[in-house]
Formats: C-alpha cells, structure tokens, sequence
C-alpha cells in the first residue's frame, strides 16, 4: 500500500507524542523519588519527633536522642535532638587518626570528633509545651558551663557557656515543635539558630568543643544516642 503524506504527518505526530509522553513519565519518577528524598525521616521513639535524614546543606543524621531534665522529681521530656555529619569527611577524620575499625567504639574516636574541626549540626526539637526562652537559657547554662569547665581544666567560664543563648530574648515564643539549630563550623565557630533565626555566632575552639562534648563525652545528655553515635562511627570504617 502507497504511503501517502497524511500518513508520514500521523506517524510523525504519533511519535512526537509518545516521545512526549515517555519524558513526562521519566519526570514524574524523578520528581517522585525527589520528593521522597525531601521527606524521607527518622522518627526519635521516646518522643515521637521527626527528623530529615538529611539537611539542605547535605549533612546525614547520624543518630538521634532525648534530652530530660528532672522537675521536682519528675523526668521531664524537654527536647528530642538529631546529630548530624558529613560523612565522608567524618569518615577521613576517624582514619586519619584511629586508622583500622576497632571492635566496639572506643573514648579515643569520641574525642577526636569532639576535638575535630570538622562541620557538626544538633537540630533540637522543642516536645515540652510550656519552655521558656528562659528556661532554655538556664538549661543550656548548666549543661553547657559543666562541659567547659570540663574540658578547661576544672575552671568555670559561664561568660563563655553563656554566649550561645544568652542573646536571646523572653519575647521569642516557643512551642511543642519549635527548632533550634546548633551548629559547629570549620574554623572553631559554633552559631545558634532559632526557629530559623540566627541569634549567635562565636569563634571559640573550647566552645565548639564543650557542646559537642555534652552528646558524646564521658557524661553524655542521652547515652543510648551517644551509643548510636559510635555504631555509626563504625559503620564509616
């Protein structure tokens, strides 16, 4: 049978359309698989929090915890938190200076991320209803005054510890779910945002090292979170 130019026109178009349509498929399965990579979350049991696996600026959650504080003898569930890393440079940082995989973590791999220079994110996630930024500023205070005191040789330095938070102000409300961001930056800078806020940024080598010591020194916020924390070290190897 002739082909005539009406059919040549109708098999062109046919095949222009389901050209077409074969890109639209392919850009619905990426647009798929983006949006389960956006979504993609950990939920922190004790709390039922959830966080990304991964942060916009690429970092990994590596393990995520429970921060309590006791009231009146009461445990109190203030925060959930996640930690997170860029992997392949924590994986350089551990080689470089622990070489082959122990068999369980030791306190020397905890301390070279403590003492490390290497980028770190604590994303923390408000879960009790009525904290203040008052409150927040004394726990962190506390907590973080011990830590430096710690690791400076016994010796208080509250003007320090009190740097991350202590710009904040009472008019910042928070609520269940409100976030703050703790991150430690290559050149010893650790800077402290809330609800998405930027409210500090310090250059202090005993300061990045003192708040990343509260989740995986000797006496850790959660233990089982710094326990996940050195599995994940592990895994690196």
């Amino acid at each position: 049978m002739a082909t005539t130019a009406e059919d040549v026109i109708g098999e062109t178009q046919r095949l222009a359309v389901d050209e077409n349509l074969g890109k639209e498929e392919v850009n619905c399965e990426n647009e798929a698989k983006a949006i389960e990579e956006e979504v993609a979350m950990e939920i922190e049991p004790k709390t039922g929090v959830s966080f990304p696996v991964k942060l916009d600026d690429g970092k990994q959650l590596s393990c995520v915890g429970l921060r309590k504080k006791s009231m009146l003898g009461i445990g109190i569930k203030i925060h959930g938190f996640g930690i997170y890393v860029d992997n392949e440079k924590l994986k350089d940082v551990l080689k470089s200076k622990i070489g082959r995989a122990p068999a369980i973590p030791t306190e020397e791999m905890y301390n070279v991320v403590i003492d490390s220079d290497m980028g770190m994110t604590v994303r923390l996630v408000i879960v009790f209803a009525y904290l203040t930024m008052n409150m927040v500023r004394k726990n962190f205070d506390e907590a973080l005054g011990a830590s430096v005191k710690k690791l400076n040789g016994g010796k208080k330095n509250d003007e320090l510890a009190n740097k991350l938070v202590g710009q904040t102000t009472d008019d910042v409300k928070l609520s269940a779910g409100s976030v703050f961001e703790v991150s430690r930056l290559p050149g010893h800078i650790i800077e402290n945002r809330v609800k998405g806020k930027l409210v500090s940024r310090i250059e202090s080598e005993l300061l990045c090292r003192a708040y990343i010591n509260m989740y995986l020194g000797d006496n850790p916020l959660d233990k089982e979170a710094k326990e996940k924390f050195g599995a994940f070290m592990l895994s690196l190897f």
